[in-house]
């Protein structure tokens, strides 16, 4: 497979730097099989049956860009320079890896004062990263990082506009639970709490499961045959509640729908034999056509970047050339793509019918 297979060309306009508001009124293109139609996000109340599982990524999204500042003495007396941080992951041993810049600028052992609250000493570094020890940690560390930091917008975003508060509401889903995600599971953005009550009352049921989203979603595929791209990985947890009601709704005859390419990837990597154990753990799954899906019976996710790997994930679920034809139908419907841009409900053709 080529990874010019995955590409499609995508008029600049078509790329949201705003959310919908309200979330559930985002545009839904709705596909099932060869069928495509136009929808909006609340209309998941009428599309989705009683005894399906929806499952939710309840990772949270920290403020992981950080201004800060270096002080130093020399030959010229105390001096100091800007430094830039964007948080990508905590590491094992506490530390956080890191993108500095300028990283030329910064001293292994020296301080980055961030406020009078929060700095962070620099460790180490290896491949272009570097690695910051805080002075904090626990709730003190999310509190201080909560009132320097600013959301970690991805690039097609950023390179628009900067982040401001309004990202710190919108740039999270609603029900954000677990701190340590520097991207956001964007297909859950679309939910708000009048429309997850009314899928309740339907007879939808949900699923939590947490895996930490990081830059590394947002790395471009650079090989030609896209089976020797390497994932880069991310850690995940499927608890055994999880599990369990994963199970029991595939033993039920419902279907079971991730809401989000991150949770769909965290239950295949946690399924076997068409049912799901409980898991924990960093996981670098590469989901491309030719993949057999043992859990997930579709999936609710926003429209992506050409020659991405979601793409290729996509296009395993629904097949190559649907795929295409899906997005043709969303370019030319004028439907807003990428992190706060609109949605898509897919099942493929042999899904079974609710």
């Amino acid at each position: 497979m080529k990874l010019s297979d995955f590409d499609f060309d995508l008029p600049e306009e078509l790329i949201a730097t705003r959310p919908a508001r309200p979330r559930s009124s985002a545009k839904l293109l709705f596909a099932r099989g060869q069928d495509i139609s136009d929808r909006i996000v609340s209309d998941l109340v009428d599309i989705l049956q009683p005894g399906d599982r929806l499952v939710l990524n309840d990772t949270k999204v920290i403020p992981a860009r950080l201004s800060g500042q270096r002080f130093r003495n020399g030959e010229n007396g105390l001096t100091h320079s800007k430094i830039e941080v964007t948080l990508l992951e905590p590491r094992a041993n506490g530390d956080w890896a890191a993108l500095i810049k300028p990283l030329r600028k910064i001293r292994d052992g020296e301080d980055i004062v961030f406020s009078d609250e929060l700095s962070a000493n620099v460790t180490g570094r290896a491949d272009g990263q570097a690695f910051l020890r805080f002075n904090l940690t626990g709730d003190d560390f999310d509190v201080a990082l909560a009132a320097v930091g600013a959301m970690p917008l991805p690039p097609y975003i950023a390179a628009k506009r900067p982040a401001d508060e309004a990202d710190k509401e919108d740039y999270q889903t609603y029900w954000a639970r677990h701190s340590g995600a520097v991207a956001a599971p964007t297909a859950s953005l679309h939910f708000d709490g009048p429309l997850l009550d009314a899928l309740a009352e339907r007879g939808v049921s949900f699923t939590h499961v947490t895996l930490h989203v990081g830059a590394g979603t947002f790395l471009p595929v650079k090989v030609d045959d896209v089976r020797d791209h390497k994932m880069h990985s991310e850690w995940g947890e499927v608890t055994p509640q999880a599990a369990a009601e994963i199970n029991a709704t595939k033993a039920a005859g419902g279907r079971v729908i991730p809401v989000g390419t991150t949770a769909l990837r965290l239950i295949e990597t946690a399924a076997r034999d068409g049912a799901i154990a409980p898991w924990t753990g960093p996981t670098d799954i590469f989901i491309m056509p030719g993949f057999t899906f043992q859990v997930a019976d579709g999936l609710m996710t926003n429209f992506h970047l050409p020659k991405s790997t979601l793409m290729m994930l996509v296009s395993a679920l629904m097949g190559q050339d649907k795929i295409k034809q899906i997005y043709a139908h969303a370019i030319a419907a004028g439907y807003r793509f990428f992190s706060y841009g609109d949605a898509s409900l897919l099942f493929p053709a042999d899904t079974k019918s609710p």
